[in-house]
């Protein structure tokens, strides 16, 4: 996601926050006082919810982000507000009411399931007052935003005045407003850009039963139709996004594997808000939703995703050019550290790479079969003149490193300016070491730092140097 990391958009959310505790544990036994479970709580954790889920997804993604919203002025408060600034988020837009209950959400966790949830929240609508002091705010400082998002949870904050007053600033302003809907009334979301809602809930508003094709496109010429929407958007689930402009397109979804969809709407107005705030079209925005929600349904629980994790999804799906294979050294350090962190096994070689032959590939494919991710250094041209003589390379190390990002066996590729990759193979420390067949009984460089060393014979009369021998006419 290069493109998108040349900007650091500025983004409001407005909607109703919350914070998701959680008490792990495991049971054992029955109570004898009643036929429940009786937990032994071994941590306590907390974590941003609802609105907040949005907000950690923007951050995550880059974003500069403001929140406004109304919590109570109790200890729930307090420790919502000190859980958004810890993450670099300005709450100065958040207001307390008295006699307000802070939304927290507890859930017990026994043996990795949920056996209970607890709320404790006030639910009702915010007063005029309070919508007045909210838009009051914004009236003068809206134009600081290339962006607003309303997450409606329907805790009371979202009232019909509030969304209106919001949507009709912004839209005096030229600002987009994007709206993760609740309920079934979405007239009090009119005018905005666009909404998200999911399949189910855009049945429920629109009254259609969403079946096939035609039905999908009649309830999305209804939303649009009804809440005066620039965009008419459904998320899908497993089948992707289906927007309607000026005609309807469905954009699959590319999760490989699904372990958690919780989040996964905040993840996708999230991200398609960060898109458009940067300047990216509807369907560059959908397409980019998909990626960043095919990374967080792979994990487990409310997750975020970064601009590089989804760079990295992206070329395991085959669909980067070969420029977001190649790493500078700092780059693959976090790549092998995210890698790692999932369980992955790391591979690694190097080599000079010059004229790339069938003998090269097949060595590269059987190195990549000794684990998950494979990482190829490659001598940068000083360091090939070094090496080879002052004829070569024969290509500049851009065109080498291009040639063999694009190999399907090659995750990355990694220049390198010394005679050897002693640094590289230090800083990634690879599971698997691999080397060619000559150097059987010879002193491998960076055995130290890796797991195991694996020599892979070369093909026979397939080389570089006869390449160059055979064009001479040698």
């Amino acid at each position: 996601m290069k493109n998108f990391k040349n900007f650091t958009p500025k983004i409001l959310v407005v909607g109703d926050l919350m914070i998701d505790h959680y008490l792990w544990g495991s049971c054992e036994r029955i109570s004898p006082e009643a036929p429940v479970q009786i937990v032994d709580i071994a941590k306590e954790t907390t974590v941003l919810g609802g609105a907040g889920n949005v907000i950690n997804n923007l951050k995550a993604l880059g974003a500069k982000v403001s929140v406004s919203s109304v919590i109570g002025s109790d200890d729930n408060g307090v420790e919502l507000i000190e859980m958004l600034k810890k993450i670099g988020v300005d709450t100065n837009r958040v207001i307390t009411q008295n006699g307000r209950k802070t939304s927290k959400k507890s859930r017990i966790i026994a043996t990795s399931q949920q056996i209970l949830r607890y709320d404790n929240e006030s639910k009702d609508d915010i007063p005029s007052s309070l919508v007045e002091k909210i838009v009051n705010s914004l009236s003068d400082t809206i134009c600081d935003y290339d962006t607003v998002v309303l997450s409606d949870y329907g805790k009371g904050v979202l009232t019909n005045e509030l969304c209106q007053k919001i949507i009709k600033l912004c839209n005096k302003n030229n600002i987009k407003v994007l709206v993760d809907p609740k309920g079934s009334d979405y007239s009090k979301y009119s005018g905005a850009y666009l909404l998200t809602p999911n399949k189910k809930e855009a049945m429920l508003a629109t009254k259609i039963n969403i079946k096939d094709k035609a039905s999908l496109k009649e309830a999305l010429l209804k939303m649009k139709k009804e809440c005066n929407l620039s965009i008419s958007l459904i998320t899908l689930s497993e089948d992707g996004i289906a927007a309607f402009e000026d005609e309807m397109k469905i954009f699959p979804t590319v999760a490989k594997e699904i372990f958690d969809v919780t989040g996964a709407g905040d993840t996708v107005i999230a991200s398609i808000a960060f898109a458009i705030s940067v300047k990216k079209s509807i369907e560059e925005s959908c397409k980019f939703a998909n990626l960043a929600a095919g990374v967080v349904v792979g994990k487990i629980g409310s997750a975020t995703v970064t601009l590089d994790e989804i760079e990295e999804y992206k070329a395991t799906l085959h669909k980067s050019t070969s420029d977001a294979h190649i790493k500078n050294f700092d780059e693959i350090k976090a790549v092998v550290e995210r890698y790692r962190a999932n369980g992955k096994k790391v591979v690694f070689t190097n080599g000079c790479f010059d004229i790339l032959h069938v003998g090269h590939v097949k060595y590269l494919q059987e190195a990549k079969s000794f684990g998950d991710i494979l990482i190829v250094g490659l001598n940068s041209d000083a360091s090939v003149s070094r090496l080879k003589g002052p004829a070569r390379p024969v290509n500049i190390v851009e065109d080498r490193a291009y040639l063999l990002a694009a190999l399907e066996a090659v995750d990355f590729v990694v220049p390198f300016e010394e005679d050897t990759p002693y640094a590289l193979i230090e800083m990634i420390k690879p599971d698997t070491l691999v080397k060619g067949g000559d150097y059987e009984g010879k002193s491998v460089v960076g055995t130290e730092f890796a797991l195991e060393l694996k020599l892979v014979d070369f093909v026979d009369g397939k080389s570089t140097t006869k390449t160059i021998q055979k064009i001479k006419g040698d």
